[in-house]
């Protein structure tokens, strides 16, 4: 009887994959369709999509995506670590020459160019080793946010399309971001760029285009030449709670009226410049007064971890 139930048990969950299988069938013929009406050749999408089927560790990773379980005190101690910073200051050393010309051509310092290439995949180390095409293939059919990687999945292929990089080659994160400054497909028709002339805007190997492709999309993005992120503050005793939002922004003045000190004690610097106060870890944690620029890598990273983060370590490296 076990024998009999067992194999039932076998039969329903094959056939329960076979209608799984056929279903990504289905979905793929009509996503094929629509990447030819978009111009995409036969050739490319036989290759791009040869032996692909949904992978259930992209949809594992995507379903556990809590808030962040731990302080961003602790955070930042990984992110903004003695070796990070020690690494940092070592590759800004490296690759002087080109971040400088990449400061001078797009308006965004060195520090915060590398800052952002250390927290994104520790200086180039880990850029995920997921297939691009099959992680975001996989997030299109699923069906949470099918809409919005369906179009990735499409941008990802007029990548391949213009020959910026191979099928093979093209990995990333499993929600496909790519390369060392993980752009979404997305973000790299908007702001990727050649720097050294050879066609290909190659995010993955070479780091004048990364350098270069960062820049631009923080130039892009609003980035203001000569003013800091942020810098840690002091909040009286009282502070009204309610008005630390990135949203709410006054002048540094309102602020020093308000009781607002540098973490040192010092006043605030006397500057036309608007800020806001950010809390990442709440009432109980470090408070930071923010600028437009902290504003430009939200855009990049809606996490005010990650915002945060970077703009420390940037000023380590400074």
């Amino acid at each position: 009887m076990k024998v009999v139930i067992l194999s039932m048990a076998i039969w329903i969950l094959a056939a329960g994959w076979v209608q799984a299988d056929q279903g990504f069938g289905h979905w793929l013929l009509d996503f094929k369709a629509e990447a030819r009406q978009q111009g995409i050749a036969d050739a490319l999408l036989e290759q791009a999509f040869d032996h692909v089927e949904p992978l259930e560790r992209v949809l594992e990773l995507d379903r556990k995506q809590p808030e962040f379980t731990m302080t961003f005190v602790d955070y930042q101690k990984k992110s903004v670590s003695p070796e990070r910073i020690r690494q940092g200051r070592r590759l800004l050393a490296e690759h002087r020459l080109v971040l400088e010309a990449m400061a001078e051509k797009y308006g965004v310092p060195a520090p915060y160019l590398v800052a952002l290439w250390g927290i994104e995949t520790h200086y180039g180390r880990l850029t995920g080793g997921f297939k691009v095409v099959e992680a975001l293939a996989t997030l299109a059919y699923d069906g949470r946010r099918s809409e919005f990687f369906r179009q990735e999945l499409l941008k990802a292929l007029h990548i391949l399309e213009e020959g910026h990089i191979s099928v093979a080659d093209m990995k990333g994160s499993w929600a496909g971001a790519m390369g060392q400054c993980q752009f979404m497909p997305s973000s790299f028709l908007q702001f990727a760029v050649d720097e050294t002339g050879d066609g290909r805007k190659d995010i993955w190997m070479t780091e004048a285009d990364v350098f270069g492709s960062s820049a631009n999309y923080l130039a892009k993005s609003g980035w203001r030449k000569h003013e800091r992120w942020g810098r840690r503050v002091a909040l009286p005793h009282g502070f009204d709670f309610s008005l630390a939002k990135v949203s709410r922004t006054k002048s540094l003045q309102e602020w020093h009226q308000l009781g607002v000190r540098s973490f040192d004690g010092a006043v605030l610097p006397h500057s036309r410049m608007r800020g806001a106060i950010v809390l990442p870890d709440g009432e109980g944690g470090p408070a930071y007064l923010v600028y437009d620029n902290y504003r430009v890598l939200l855009k990049w990273n809606r996490s005010t971890y990650f915002a945060t983060s970077v703009g420390l370590l940037a000023d380590a490296l400074m």
